[in-house]
């Protein structure tokens, strides 16, 4: 999001929050869509696998190493000064902006040293590998070697080939099509779609917050904090469902593919095109509507630390009667 476009109410109208959401849909699928050319190349998220980063001193996995060098970068361009940005590497271990921070119209409550700013990268990051990545690689076929170096064989996303050479065709073997770098890259890029998608929620909570903070006040100050009436605030089950049926769409027509004339391919008819529709629904359904929830309600939990009573007694007046 453009933050010294608008002003602070624009910036946090549902319509404008909406809008951003709606564009990372895309930029999520089509980034999926990448991934999922590459084998799982499962290597590349173990630490200890490559000799090289142990050379280095780094002690994390390639994708890790490649998370840690791509974000210094980023933070010396200032990225994670931004308010919708956070990175998988601890904030202590990236170097500061080289160039002066912008300066952003105040959107979101100030984090505190008590509760610091929320981030679910780690989480992120673990589904990612675990449940996603082995999904959306699963029919990618991969050359397997035989003994003497020469392609003998094709493996399939299960791991199986027909390989005769010395060459080992079955489990790892045959989702390792050895393009670490690619597949880095295209998960880097992933993951961090994915984690400005989900921490996005701490502004629909500060949109939805402002709109009717009386709603919010006393469950925010329950002992202790009511969660799950502060989960109610902010969910609408019908606009899940929705989300859930365009994003069904979406994977379906940006996964196609076509022929010269601009007609679907046989199997694109079927809706099986160049990731699997289901996959991407349910990466939404299980894994970023609640994560993104647990954000949302962690940003409200705290989201009257600092503010003085006479601010909070004026919220609640100006919401008698509502």
């Amino acid at each position: 999001m453009n933050f010294t476009a608008s002003s602070a109410d624009e910036l946090l109208s549902l319509d404008s929050i909406r809008g951003t959401l709606i564009r990372l849909e895309d930029t999520i699928i089509f980034y999926l869509i990448e991934r999922a050319q590459f084998a799982l190349n499962a290597k590349i998220y173990r630490p200890g696998e490559f000799e090289e980063l142990e050379k280095l001193g780094f002690e994390g996995s390639w994708l890790q190493w490649f998370l840690f060098e791509i974000e210094c970068f980023h933070a010396r361009a200032r990225r994670y000064t931004s308010p919708d940005e956070y990175p998988f590497t601890p904030i202590s271990k990236l170097p500061p902006p080289i160039i002066n921070v912008q300066t952003y119209p105040s959107l979101l409550h100030p984090a505190s040293t008590a509760h610091p700013s929320t981030n679910v990268n780690h989480r992120i990051l673990d589904f990612y590998v675990r449940e996603i990545v082995p999904v959306i690689t699963e029919g990618v076929r991969v050359m397997v070697k035989g003994g003497d170096g020469n392609e003998s064989g094709i493996g399939n996303g299960n791991g199986n080939g027909n390989g005769n050479g010395n060459g080992n065709t079955k489990g790892e073997d045959g989702r390792d099509d050895g393009n670490y770098g690619s597949s880095a890259t295209r998960d880097v890029e992933v993951l961090q779609a994915l984690s400005r998608r989900i921490h996005f929620g701490m502004f629909v909570s500060e949109s939805k917050f402002r709109q009717a903070p009386h709603e919010f006040i006393p469950h925010i100050l329950s002992t202790p904090p009511n969660r799950e009436a502060l989960a109610g605030l902010i969910t609408k089950p019908a606009v899940e469902a929705a989300l859930l049926v365009r994003l069904g769409n979406k994977a379906r027509l940006f996964g196609a593919e076509l022929d010269a004339q601009g007609n679907l391919k046989g199997e694109d008819q079927r809706g099986e095109g160049r990731i699997k529709t289901d996959e991407v629904v349910k990466l939404y359904r299980d894994w970023v509507i609640p994560l993104t929830k647990d954000v949302e309600v962690d940003y409200l939990e705290h989201r009257l630390e600092g503010v003085e009573q006479g601010q909070i007694d004026e919220w609640m007046r100006a919401g008698e009667g509502k």
